[in-house]
């Protein structure tokens, strides 16, 4: 580190709020980079980000505040933790690019090998592609389901997010938005219910529907009426909603699938890119239910930010040949370094830290929220923590409150807000933030903001 960070300080400072947000100097900076960047952009909040570390971030006027969304759950170990930073400067020094498709370098089959021993079902045959996002990782699904099946139709679902590249933005269906102006899109894709089961689209209670989304939405809907089952590819779903509501689905929901898919010979897929990596107090979600995927999709987290994915495949389904997929810098020497660290502060506690705090995260937020603040429902696994609000409305009013005094986190689903904050959160920061939006929960339903 610089002598000008001290990572120490800013990792364990208040949140501190000198002017009113946005400053004068963070309006300033933001008006001016407007002119040459993508409108597609979001930007969510007018924040300009100076630096940050652990779970605090400070903007160019110098206000601090506590950060509960890890820059969209992909900052595991904190922002710049010394280790992962120590790991990419020592790593930037020898090798920083050479192409892993085309030669081999140290780090590329380590962490290969490391995320094969780590997979859920403890059977070590995985075979990993490194890729520099999500969304490739997800691309490259699609492509090796249909390659191995020799099947052109994939199952999704609705609420999904699965990336903007062409291919995921088709499964993709959280938003109308991300689709709209882009057709045609990827043919063969289906979308059906997902197991939401608080808000139930079909107007069923589980677990008296027996699983209705799957045997009534894939079964009976799709299977009997318009797409043979011999002719999906494979069913592609998060094992734990993320854009879509950070919603948790019943056991008996994966193992219906789980059961379909052996069935007729599709490929199960779970998309882990914002629930895996420790997210959820296990490794991988996958864990909390006991049901295996063939393929998994991961990003995120597993480099602390640092550009890279992985898509995972049992060996026997890893079927295509050479020269069949590839990636330039997928898999950089830098960001394997970053996440070798990264996975080293994983095991090392912080998965463990994942579960503890974010259920005690949870019980709190639980005890201070209810339907007179207009919270409908608290839900998520580890440090996945969804927020229901009883209107959309409600909820935007709510984020855009926490940042204004100095809490960040996201909106997801149609009404909700996500509380995702690097795992390296303490107990006392978790009770500040608790506090901090119960408060702004109970402002914004009295009308006082």
């Amino acid at each position: 580190m610089s002598a000008s960070f001290d990572f120490e300080s800013l990792a364990s400072a208040p949140i501190t709020l000198k002017t009113p947000l946005p400053g004068p100097i963070a309006s300033e900076r933001i008006a001016a980079g407007l002119g040459h960047q993508s409108p597609s952009l979001i930007h969510c909040y007018p924040l300009w980000v100076k630096r940050a570390a652990g779970c605090m971030v400070e903007d160019a006027d110098g206000n601090v505040l506590l950060d509960c969304q890890a820059g969209v759950a992909t900052t595991s170990t904190g922002h710049c933790h010394p280790s992962v930073a120590a790991a990419i400067a020592q790593q930037a020094q020898t090798l920083i690019h050479i192409c892993g498709t085309d030669f081999h370098y140290p780090g590329y089959a380590e962490l290969c090998n490391r995320l094969s021993r780590l997979a859920p079902g403890g059977t070590d045959d995985w075979q990993v592609f490194l890729t520099n996002s999500g969304t490739e990782g997800v691309e490259a699904a699609i492509k090796l389901a249909r390659y191995h099946t020799k099947r052109q139709n994939i199952i999704a679902f609705r609420g999904a997010f699965h990336g903007r590249s062409l291919g995921s933005v088709t499964l993709t269906a959280s938003k109308p938005k991300y689709k709209k102006g882009f057709g045609p899109l990827l043919p063969g894709v289906h979308h059906v219910d997902y197991a939401h089961c608080s808000e139930c689209p079909i107007g069923r209670s589980f677990p008296s529907c027996g699983v209705a989304c799957v045997t009534e939405g894939i079964e009976r809907n799709l299977f009997h009426h318009t797409l043979p089952p011999e002719e999906v590819a494979a069913i592609v779903l998060e094992p734990v909603q993320g854009e879509g509501g950070y919603v948790v689905p019943p056991r008996e929901f994966l193992v219906k699938l789980r059961e379909i898919c052996d069935q007729h010979g599709i490929l199960l897929v779970y998309d882990e890119v914002q629930s895996g990596m420790g997210r959820t107090g296990k490794m991988f979600a996958a864990e909390h239910f006991g049901v295996v995927p063939d393929l998994i999709v991961l990003a995120k987290g597993i480099a602390s930010g640092m550009p890279l994915g992985a898509m995972m495949a049992r060996k026997k389904f890893m079927s295509w040949g050479a020269g069949s997929h590839g990636s330039t810098t997928g898999g950089n020497p830098v960001c394997i370094a970053a996440a070798l660290a990264t996975l080293d502060l994983l095991e090392g506690g912080l998965i463990e830290n994942s579960a503890t705090v974010g259920a005690h995260l949870k019980a709190k937020l639980q005890a201070g929220l209810n339907p007179e603040k207009g919270v409908l429902e608290i839900r998520g696994l580890g440090l996945m923590i969804g927020v229901e609000f009883a209107t959309h409305a409600l909820a935007t009013k709510v984020a855009h409150a926490c940042y204004e005094r100095g809490l960040l986190v996201l909106e997801c689903g149609r009404k909700s807000i996500r509380v995702s904050p690097p795992l390296v959160i303490t107990r006392e920061q978790a009770d500040v933030a608790a506090d901090l939006f119960i408060r702004t929960c109970e402002d914004a339903a009295a009308g006082r903001i």
